[in-house]
């Protein structure tokens, strides 16, 4: 199954939002309890100065007193209950619940503090309050507490929790919507590009334009480009292949075709008995010529499909070979060698592969080597690499034509004369390339040509 790019991309943006608002709604809720016990301690501290206002020594009598707007502040749909205690300067309870707690130290004069405690089995928070008498004999102090349960306290923190998560809630609606117009919105140019390559004509190679495509698309377009000049480079070199072959196959089946006219018109028993070899050796030609271009194209399949896992044993290779062609170099007198050096020399490739690149460069050498010359296949083994050199005494290739030659039916004026269809060594490049392996043109010391294959 294809993943989507713009369901990535909301899952990228999408699934952190909702942790992140369960983050947020554990935080806005600590918060909304921070606040509302905020509040209820503000509530009970301004109760404590209301008492503390009504507390106080008059005619030598301390007189203490609840004012009802002390309560009031308390008032509310809760139904929460409030509870006080007044407790003299020697620890005698003046006025309220006995049993009410009281702050865990002693409390110098105005100061003031909060805790939590329980009254009659449920939880309430205390305010303690040390408050000077206003005309005692000697400073004292009388601590004033009030406390309150906790219903209003909660009912406040869920009221502000509930009003922050709808808040949160609406902005995460809007972020989905926004995350999901910026995505359609900047996946945009990327579907334009996909239609326009949808509504190319068949075959077309034109470069895509890059002038409306953004910044981080254009790596893309870029490769995409690159790849179609290298396909048309491709599609024209195979052009001129096919083009290049249909004409050699064409010119041999012509030539065909005028020697068995020739033959069949002709009454002379020698005549028609030269024509008749004159066609066998076209055969031979037309059958060396369609061997070479399938050679070639099994050679270009091996190469696309990356370098062989499997190995050979290229001296044995070579020895079959010379042995094949020692009869083509009898017929011309050519001294046909071979030399091995240094150690082993297996090579990266299949035995058939092997067997044709060095059967091109001997067959090479002895078709363009004169009569009477000397072709030598030269085998160095190394640790690291191995090199086949095939050298010859004929009349070599010039500097500047020496990569040419790789080119396919590419032949020299000398060589044209020679019957070649100029594959060989294309042919050779091509499987030495399957095989990872180098190919180099030199000239030996005494002229002529040597072939150099490095493998490793």
């Amino acid at each position: 199954m294809r993943k989507s790019l713009r369901l990535q991309l909301l899952a990228w943006l999408l699934v952190p939002l909702p942790l992140l608002v369960l983050l947020n709604t554990w935080l806005s809720f600590r918060h909304a309890s921070h606040t509302a016990t905020t509040v209820q301690d503000r509530m009970l501290l301004g109760g404590l100065r209301i008492i503390a206002e009504q507390t106080y020594y008059r005619a030598g009598e301390l007189h203490v007193e609840v004012p009802p707007a002390a309560l009031e502040l308390f008032e509310s749909a809760s139904d929460d209950r409030v509870y006080y205690r007044v407790v003299s300067p020697r620890g005698t309870l003046l006025l309220g619940y006995p049993e009410l707690a009281s702050p865990g130290g002693s409390l110098h004069a105005e100061e003031f503090t909060h805790f939590d405690a329980t009254m009659r089995g449920e939880p309430v928070r205390v305010a303690a309050l040390a408050h000077p008498l206003i005309g005692a004999s000697e400073p004292q102090t009388v601590l004033i507490e009030m406390a309150q349960t906790l219903r209003a306290k909660r009912e406040l923190a869920a009221q502000i929790w509930w009003q922050a998560i709808q808040y949160q809630l609406i902005v995460l609606a809007l972020a989905v919507v926004l995350v999901w117009l910026g995505l359609r919105f900047g996946l945009a140019p990327l579907m334009r590009l996909r239609e326009a390559v949808r509504e190319r004509r068949p075959g077309a190679l034109e470069p895509l334009d890059t002038a409306a495509v953004p910044q981080e698309l254009e790596p893309l377009v870029e490769a995409l480009n690159e790849y179609v000049r290298r396909l048309d480079r491709h599609m024209a070199e195979h052009g001129r292949f096919v083009a290049y072959a249909s004409h050699q196959l064409r010119t041999a089946l012509t030539v065909l075709n005028t020697q068995l006219s020739y033959a069949l018109r002709s009454v002379d028993a020698g005549v028609r008995e030269e024509a008749l070899q004159a066609m066998r050796e076209g055969v031979r030609n037309a059958i060396r010529l369609v061997n070479q271009l399938l050679t070639l194209f099994v050679a270009e399949a091996a190469r696309q499909s990356g370098p062989r896992e499997a190995q050979a044993d290229l001296a044995e290779v070579v020895k079959q070979v010379l042995e094949e062609l020692a009869p083509a170099a009898q017929a011309k007198s050519i001294d046909l060698g071979y030399e091995q050096r240094g150690g082993g020399a297996l090579v990266r490739g299949g035995a058939a592969m092997l067997h044709e690149l060095v059967s091109n460069l001997v067959d090479n050498a002895i078709r363009y080597t004169p009569a009477g010359g000397v072709v030598t296949a030269v085998l160095e083994g190394a640790e690291e690499q191995v090199t086949l050199r095939i050298e010859d005494n004929g009349p070599g290739i010039p500097v500047e034509e020496r990569e040419r030659v790789f080119e396919r039916f590419y032949r020299l004026h000398e060589a044209a004369a020679s019957g070649g269809c100029g594959l060989g060594l294309p042919i050779v490049r091509e499987i030495a390339a399957a095989s990872g392996a180098r190919v180099a043109l030199s000239q030996p010391p005494g002229g002529g040509l040597a072939v150099s294959v490095v493998f490793g």
